[in-house]
């Protein structure tokens, strides 16, 4: 029997976290250590290192997951150690993993196999403390707010037109929509309210997009809280919260450091998601690994419709990086999927299924070149592969003038991912990327949607109930020159989950719209889609227990 994650982590004999930091750069008066394998990276020196040139830069995608995911954090952790291997100096980037999907369905996010981050039960449970402070700082803000109007409500807020929602790091499908305040005067005024996830928040979004505490201080000040009676907006700095705000949030905007299975740096630092947020980890994490490092290797959440169009137009944009190759990350079980296959048949050998599901990688694949960022694909291979379905990948993106390469890192570690490794320095050292943002800053926010369901979705259209569409226009004035943050399933182009493979011809509908104004974008939110997930009828937290020795079993 295969060992588990945890397992194979537990097994390993990590370097001390003294000596991934000298591996990094980093200087050990410059590392606040969290333990013998955990640190953060000091800020002020971080700082002090902005003269140096930028590193080479790989984004890894995927093409549209089954619910389990398709292995881009294992292949993100595979492709560093294998480019390792070959001699580069490299450092991966990655988000921190939500406690929602880690009790949920699926799972944690610090890889897999011997493709791992490690300490792993620590990144994917409290790791440093960074979550915390982030759903601190909110619901402090969510709490001045109610505070406010207790004490008189001198801004004149509308308790109708609150838009700043509380948030818990896990999957609560009860605290959707809550009414708050009961019990009496003395408890405030009662009201409607509701609860998202933590990797929703927008001060999650301000975190990862912030260069320094300075910037982030100036984005939380400018978050909008609600709106008075005339629909004048009400900001945080107008109740006095971004000061405390930044307080809670200092020591989380160092970036933290740990390592992978096999001693290869990594900076695992925020964790907005990719189908409710723009999924990406923090500027400072990116930023400080450029740096450092010949390469730096990042990821971005699920399908490259979601996490790579948002890492292109919202996270390029604002920190001004220039990507110099993508990986996008295919495995013959999510092809099947695509090609008609249910789940849970997808064990079963189908080269003609696969045949039919090849068209989504096709179709992103066709997308990213319009960045202007060339590709490679990364078949994760399981072991129930048949060799006739690889070969239609294999054969599919040929024809597409992709270059395919086979990866066994979940097996083999960076031994699997060394071929990986060098159809990428070879993309990357031909220099052929010339990177753009799929749209100006100076088209309206109804036309950059419209875009995005176009070039992206190839939808025929996109369809919002009259309010909404009034929304926008109103939006349009102060904020049109914001990037469109997409919310929608991760398991489709369109906004139905049901509708696999490459469609075209359908509407994209919009059903809501929320402005971010301190992350710097406005989130429109498709179909069906939920900022606070709920837990399937059999979640992973059932399994989750200490054994008899105090050790954690069931986490993968």
């Amino acid at each position: 029997m295969a060992k588990s994650d945890i397992e194979i982590a537990r097994e390993a004999t990590p370097d001390a976290i003294e000596v991934i930091a000298e591996r990094a750069g980093i200087p050990a008066d410059s590392l606040y250590r969290y333990g013998p394998y955990k640190g953060k990276v000091d800020s002020e020196w971080l700082a002090q290192q902005k003269t140096r040139s930028d590193s080479k830069l790989v984004l890894v995608t995927a093409i549209n997951p089954t619910p389990a995911g398709e292995g881009k954090t294992t292949t993100t952790v595979g492709l560093g150690d294998a480019l390792r291997r070959i001699g580069k100096s490299v450092h991966i980037c990655l988000r921190e993993p939500s406690l929602g999907p880690c009790f949920g369905v699926k799972g944690g996010a610090a890889g897999g196999g011997y493709a791992q981050v490690i300490p792993m039960e620590d990144i994917n449970l409290h790791f440093t403390g960074d979550f915390h402070a982030i759903g601190a700082a909110h619901n402090l803000l969510s709490a001045m707010v109610d505070n406010h109007i207790y004490w008189g409500n001198e801004l004149g807020i509308d308790t109708r037109r609150i838009a700043w929602r509380r948030v818990v790091d896990m999957n609560d499908r009860a605290l959707r929509k809550i009414v708050g305040s009961l019990g009496g005067i003395a408890n405030g005024f009662s009201r409607e309210d509701g609860f998202d996830i933590v990797v929703a928040s927008e001060v999650m979004a301000i975190f990862c997009l912030s260069r320094d505490l300075t910037d982030l201080r100036t984005r939380l000040g400018k978050v909008v809280v609600g709106y008075t009676r005339d629909k004048t907006p009400i900001t945080a700095e107008q109740v006095q919260a971004p000061g405390a705000m930044t307080v809670l949030l200092r020591d989380a905007l160092a970036p933290n450091l740990v390592q992978t299975l096999e001693g290869t740096p990594a900076f695992i630092h925020g964790g907005p998601f990719a189908n409710i947020a723009h999924g990406c980890n923090s500027v400072v994490a990116t930023s400080a690994s450029r740096k450092l490092a010949e390469y730096t290797v990042t990821e971005a959440g699920f399908g490259a419709d979601l996490g790579a169009e948002k890492f292109f137009n919202i996270k390029c944009r604002k920190a001004e990086l220039s990507p110099d190759a993508v990986v996008v990350v295919a495995t013959v079980r999510a092809l099947k999927s695509h090609g008609g296959v249910a789940l849970k048949e997808l064990g079963k050998e189908d080269p003609q299924a696969v045949e039919r599901g090849v068209t989504n990688l096709e179709r992103h694949l066709e997308n990213l070149q319009k960045f202007g960022v060339p590709a490679v694909v990364a078949i994760n291979k399981f072991s129930g592969d048949s060799q006739a379905e690889l070969d239609v990948i294999s054969e599919r993106c040929a024809a597409l003038g992709a270059k395919a390469v086979l990866c066994s890192h979940w097996a083999d570690g960076g031994a699997g991912t060394e071929a990986l490794a060098k159809q990428v320095v070879e993309v990357v050292e031909s220099g052929t990327a010339s990177f753009k943002p799929l749209y100006d800053d100076s088209l309206s926010l109804w036309e950059k949607v419209e875009t995005v369901a176009r070039e992206i979705y190839r939808a025929d259209g996109v369809d919002a109930p009259a309010a909404v569409r009034k929304q926008f226009d109103e939006l349009q004035a102060d904020y049109g020159n914001f990037p469109v943050c997409m919310a929608k399933t991760q398991y489709s182009f369109s906004s139905d989950p049901s509708l696999k493979g490459a469609p075209s011809g359908h509407r994209l509908t919009v059903r809501e719209v929320r402005l971010s104004a301190g992350a710097g974008f406005i989130v429109v939110v498709c179909g069906e889609i939920m900022t606070m997930p709920g837990l399937p009828r059999e979640p992973a937290a059932n399994k989750i227990h200490l054994d008899d020795q105090g050790l954690v079993q069931g986490l993968f």
